[in-house]
């Protein structure tokens, strides 16, 4: 409800679907800095990065915080210029903004024709191709129409995006043309180079192509560090290993119920298998698990390496928490916790509901919502979160 209210994620939420025979695994972060910290521990969950500017508004103060976590971690770092069928800023100074904010070099994949009412499509730079927009003024209302050799310079290019439009493009890509250097996949794998697409999600244009070379370019599920041993567990692995990297409570109102978010690292997940917890000191049953779209749910027989399921928490799971199945046991780095930019002091009003509000507070305190602080040995009658 107070997504709908404000019109912004509030919290990380996880989905997952199949195209062109790729399982894809989507993260969905909250932008806004009211909810970072959130976004700070999906972020080690994940093995590449999308970051999708305002082409109006260009890199946001939130962009460069959650960028340097990515920068940290080395992972691929896609950049997606949204919302070209309204008034934006020069493509160019975007990207040379991108560049020298966050110090990142950029590759622009394709390059828009025109933007706001003049936005006539994107031009492919790899396969030299247009890719015209029609739009009718309505959220996805938008007619595309079919892929056109364009060639630069020619009259049907012309009819298709108008004179001035055409005038620019050539300009712009003999520009790019010249001064761009090659495109280097390895640089992009290590993060240091931004593969750079132009479209508009709202209308649901550019986001095709850009998702098709997303799987291309991108990797697969990356290896993860024993904490212990310093050694990297390779998700090609059979031994199943994963970790929580997120836990909320009250995703189903009518149960009260409480989901651990875990990233399969290592081997498979099958449903109503043991694993061994490694903050316990124990073996648990893993009897269902979970997999996310949206408010949908449906139940997951098994799951592999790359995977985010979900698992019902009864108050033993952490953030960070390490499962495996080895009889080498390992435990993976834990998710490090930022300093609190706001704190308040709390107080229970019932002295009746003392357990209740102990409880209560604790959860939301291993959610990662807030941190709690209080004065050595006191109690928990006022604390500071």
């Amino acid at each position: 409800e107070i997504e709908k209210e404000r019109g912004i994620s509030v919290t990380s939420s996880a989905m997952q679907f199949n195209y062109d025979g790729f399982c894809i695994n989507i993260l969905d972060t909250p932008g806004h800095q009211d909810f970072s910290e959130d976004t700070y521990r999906t972020l080690m969950a994940a093995d590449a990065a999308v970051m999708v500017i305002d082409g109006a508004k260009g890199v946001e103060a939130q962009t460069k915080k959650l960028f340097r976590v990515c920068a940290m971690r080395g992972i691929p770092i896609f950049t997606f210029v949204n919302k070209m069928d309204r008034e934006t800023r020069d493509p160019f100074d975007l990207m040379e903004e991108v560049e020298n904010v966050l110090g990142i070099r950029t590759y622009p994949m394709n390059w828009p024709i025109g933007n706001g009412r003049d936005f006539r499509g994107v031009f492919d730079r790899a396969s030299r191709k247009v890719l015209a927009f029609e739009g009718d003024g309505r959220a996805n209302g938008t007619k595309k129409v079919d892929e056109v050799e364009a060639t630069l310079g020619d009259t049907a290019l012309t009819e298709l995006i108008g004179e001035h439009n055409h005038n620019n493009l050539m300009d712009d890509i003999e520009l790019l043309d010249g001064a761009d250097s090659e495109f280097d996949l390895d640089a992009v794998l290590t993060g240091k180079l931004s593969p750079v697409f132009f479209g508009s999600a709202l209308t649901n244009f550019g986001v095709e192509p850009f998702l098709k070379d997303f799987l291309r370019l991108a990797p697969g599920p990356g290896a993860h560090t024993d904490a212990l041993t310093g050694e990297p567990v390779e998700p090609t692995r059979e031994d199943f290993s994963g970790f929580v990297f997120k836990i909320q409570a009250n995703m189903d109102k009518n149960h009260r119920d409480r989901i651990a978010f875990v990233r399969i690292c290592s081997g498979k997940f099958e449903r109503g298998m043991e694993a061994f917890h490694v903050q316990e000191g124990k073996n648990i049953k893993l009897a269902t698990g979970t997999s996310l779209m949206a408010d949908d749910r449906a139940i997951v027989d098994e799951a592999y390496a790359g995977d985010i399921i979900g698992i019902f928490d009864p108050g033993i799971f952490a953030i960070g928490d390490t499962l495996c199945v080895s009889n080498e046991k390992f435990q993976f780095e834990g998710i490090p916790t930022f300093a609190p930019e706001h704190f308040a002091r709390v107080r229970q009003v019932d002295t009746m509901k003392r357990k209740q509000f102990i409880k209560g507070v604790n959860q939301i305190a291993q959610e990662g919502a807030i941190q709690i602080f209080q004065e050595f040995n006191s109690g928990m009658e006022e604390i500071i979160v």
